[in-house]
């Protein structure tokens, strides 16, 4: 296992499901981490206290990150406890469950803002600390709706399309300072974000009946190819999106 001893972590959403997975596998690592919540400060605590559980460091930052410096006063408060930021992982997610004809504009502004626009400004925010330690990470997390039509997903394919071209453009742009970024793609996750989908139990049975390993993506999985990407061993993959689905998106 490799290490990521003295590096430290803001991982966005990362109080319950994917989120969690990934802050767990680098704390185990030695990661230090910034747990990021909006509304549910009782499991981004329940995270902190796991962390803590099998020896690492983690805090717990409520910040909107729709909101620039909501944003920036997290990058704040994690280098105030922490000494710097290493690692910007992009995976808190949020969106309109409706077809494109019936999108209002708000309900485009919210999604592009918190799904896409959120990694660019935490970027921005992070990478100054990034090129002072002359070593950095930006993990975004996307989905295959970024390629594919899905049902009900309309705006939020469309956020996680522009997430991918963003992390592009940071990873040309960044890779000269030894600042890797990167896409992860899962596949169906099993996680509280399914219940907002009408079509929650077809969408399991349907995704697990046509995955070639016979079961769903969990968020360990997620975490580890996180973890993965963030250390050495992956320092030449650059810019681009790494698909998590058990060949789920291998059949037509």
């Amino acid at each position: 296992m490799q290490t990521l001893s003295g590096k430290t972590a803001i991982i966005t959403g990362s109080g319950r499901g994917i989120g969690r997975g990934i802050a767990l596998a680098l704390a185990q690592r030695g990661c230090q981490v910034t747990i990021n919540y909006l509304r549910k400060r009782e499991a981004a605590e329940e995270t902190v206290a796991a962390i803590e559980q099998i020896g690492g460091k983690a805090i717990a930052v409520k910040a909107n990150i729709a909101q620039e410096d909501e944003i920036q006063r997290m990058v704040d408060e994690t280098v105030a406890v922490f000494g710097g930021v290493e690692i910007f992982v992009g995976n808190a997610a949020s969106g309109v469950l409706r077809p494109m004809m019936d999108l209002e504009r708000r309900h485009w502004d919210w999604t592009m803002d918190i799904n896409a626009r959120s990694i660019l400004i935490g970027a921005q925010a992070t990478v100054p600390f990034m090129r002072r330690s002359g070593w950095g990470r930006i993990l975004s997390v996307t989905s295959f709706g970024s390629r594919r039509v899905l049902p009900e997903y309309s705006v939020v394919g469309v956020s996680k399309a522009a997430v991918e071209a963003v992390t592009r453009y940071l990873a040309v742009e960044l890779a000269p300072d030894n600042i890797i970024a990167n896409c992860i793609s899962p596949g169906v996750v099993i996680t509280g974000a399914l219940d907002f989908f009408p079509s929650k139990a077809q969408i399991i049975e349907q995704a697990t009946e046509r995955t070639p390993t016979r079961r769903l993506v969990t968020p360990e999985d997620v975490g580890e190819l996180a973890a993965w990407l963030c250390s050495d061993a992956a320092s030449m993959i650059v810019g681009q999106t790494i698909e998590i689905d058990g060949g789920y998106s291998l059949l037509a």
